[in-house]
């Protein structure tokens, strides 16, 4: 074999072989530090619940608002598919309007919610409901692109604040100390 041909041949090795190199090493190196060392072994425990504690009243409310929250997002699913955009609005204002927490809370309840609750969680109500109501305005413009967007906004803050603030109740949804670094 000619020595220009030979030549070619080793580069073309080299050229291809390289990366499958490279990759290997890095593989190797991320697999090493993934490994949870001593220093690291504290951040990957459960963080502290941040559970509120609510009055039985008021939780037996929540957890009725909850779940027709969850009723009203599941009955979204095959409504939104089959371009039903009376119904996706419907729900979504319903959702927006909060069900019945807002229309059965005494002024007790309501002072009580104001006091335990904690700013960020009411925030995150409040955009959460917000977002139902722009999911229903798309809607009604039937818009589906938008109507799955504010629909997956609305699924994310559900999941971000049963993580935060519902623990006990969905334990799937702690974060570990290591993750909340990656965000």
């Amino acid at each position: 074999m000619p020595l220009r041909k030979r030549t070619s041949l080793i580069i073309v090795a080299i050229l291809f072989c390289l990366p499958q190199f490279v990759l290997a090493a890095s593989h190797e190196h991320h697999e090493q530090h993934a490994k949870p060392d001593t220093e690291h072994a504290h951040q990957m425990k459960a963080q502290p619940s941040r559970t509120v504690q609510l009055s039985p009243g008021l939780l037996a409310l929540l957890n009725q608002e909850m779940g027709l929250i969850q009723q009203g997002m599941m009955d979204m699913v095959p409504a939104i598919s089959a371009g039903e955009w009376d119904k996706v609005s419907s729900v979504g204002q319903k959702i927006k309007a909060s069900f019945i927490l807002k229309q059965k809370l005494t002024d007790v309840q309501k002072e009580e919610l104001h006091r335990v609750l904690p700013q960020q969680f009411i925030e995150m109500d409040m955009d959460f409901h917000k977002s139902a109501g722009m999911l229903a305005h798309a809607a009604e413009m039937k818009n589906a692109d938008v109507v799955n967007f504010y629909f997956f906004k609305m699924n994310t803050a559900c999941v971000s604040c049963h993580g935060k603030y519902a623990t006990e109740r969905f334990p799937g949804l702690v974060k570990r100390g290591d993750e909340e670094h990656h965000h």
